[in-house]
């Protein structure tokens, strides 16, 4: 479970929910804590986009893993 008292920061958006969940695993299979935040209209889901946050002590990590993974 992710520390939420921590202060997160974002490192990926997209207006396609399986980009964000690709990022998110492959953040997670290098034991990268990580929130999706979903801001797309929750009636059709085409507006908006999904957020993924990561504490700001693994945000290094995270931007050197998502360019290493071409995301």
């Amino acid at each position: 479970m992710p520390n939420l008292s921590d202060t997160w920061v974002k490192v990926f958006s997209s207006e396609q929910l399986y980009l964000a969940e690709i990022v998110k695993g492959v953040l997670e299979e290098n034991e990268v804590p990580v929130i999706l935040l979903n801001k797309q209209a929750s009636i059709y889901n085409m507006f908006g986009e999904i957020e993924v946050y990561v504490p700001e002590t693994e945000s290094l990590k995270a931007y050197y893993l998502i360019n290493q993974n071409q995301l």
